[in-house]
């Protein structure tokens, strides 16, 4: 009877924090899928009507949508290829004893705390500046012809810079799944002959395999939504070369100030997001139960 009685006081006090989050959520997406029903554009105001989902068809047949969502998928893998792997790497080196460990390890994290608007300016004006940038000045101190990134190869760059804020990330997670590792296991296997890479391939990447998992499932989430990356260095471009769903999104509502077709894809990145958390959820669940 007591254990009733303090469950239900429990639900009591947390109640106010649930219908708050739940209205903090609820309420924009409400507005945000009445919006993408009407007709509504900033630049004519009073001339709102219901199109019911003809935004959503516009939105769809948008030759920019595909390529926008094919951005959004290659940017996503990309990410999450350099990250993994490099996150790997750079755990099992920072996981050998070396002098000031402490300070490296503080080094490879630090980028994880730079704001993305920061970053990207960094790597657009001092590292891909063709003119003035340490690319071009090494590219002309070797005799090569500097390399215009932003202009020639925009996605890959914008992958470039969202892997170097996100690696650290990675690397965090892997490195504390390698010090839980069995060292009597891998002094076992030392002992039995077993090379390095065998060592590797057969006990520390089954070991690494949930948080990878984990890896993959944080950082999906929030590489669906890259923005500020897009917006300071490329602005999308050339043409659409390097806009996103997210960006795609933007250049409707906030550049083309059309509320209802924004609106509308707002929507499709939500379900399209809900989708792949979705799956990945259902993934680490199997490779937690495995």
């Amino acid at each position: 009877m007591a254990t009733q009685h303090s469950r239900s006081a429990a639900r009591i006090m947390i109640s106010p924090a649930v219908l708050l989050l739940l209205a903090w959520m609820i309420v924009p997406l409400a507005l945000t899928i009445y919006f993408s029903l009407l007709r509504y554009n900033l630049l004519m105001p009073g001339t709102e009507r219901f199109v019911g989902f003809l935004n959503y068809r516009l939105f769809y047949e948008n030759p920019a949508f595909w390529t926008a969502m094919l951005n959004t998928l290659l940017l996503v893998g990309g990410v999450l290829i350099v990250t993994v792997v490099g996150g790997i790497l750079l755990a099992i080196l920072l996981d050998q004893p070396i002098w000031g460990q402490g300070i490296v390890r503080i080094l490879v994290i630090a980028p994880f705390f730079v704001m993305p608007t920061v970053s990207a300016l960094v790597w657009k004006n001092m590292f891909m500046n063709p003119v003035s940038g340490l690319f071009a000045e090494f590219s002309k101190a070797v005799g090569l012809q500097p390399f215009d990134f932003l202009t020639h190869a925009p996605l890959a760059s914008i992958i470039g810079i969202v892997s170097w804020q996100w690696l650290p990330f990675a690397t965090l997670i892997l490195l504390t799944a390698i010090q839980s590792l069995d060292s009597e296991q891998m002094e076992a296997a030392e002992m039995d002959g077993a090379s390095p890479l065998s060592r590797f391939w057969y006990i520390t990447l089954p070991h690494l395999s949930r948080a990878i998992t984990v890896v993959i499932l944080i950082q999906t989430i929030f590489l669906l939504s890259v923005f500020a990356e897009i917006l300071v260095t490329t602005n999308g471009g050339p043409g659409v070369a390097s806009t996103n769903l997210t960006y795609l999104v933007y250049a409707r509502s906030l550049l083309n100030f059309d509320v209802g077709g924004g609106s509308a894809g707002g929507v499709v990145a939500i379900i399209l997001a809900n989708i792949v958390a979705i799956f990945l959820m259902r993934m680490i669940g199997k490779n937690l139960d495995a």
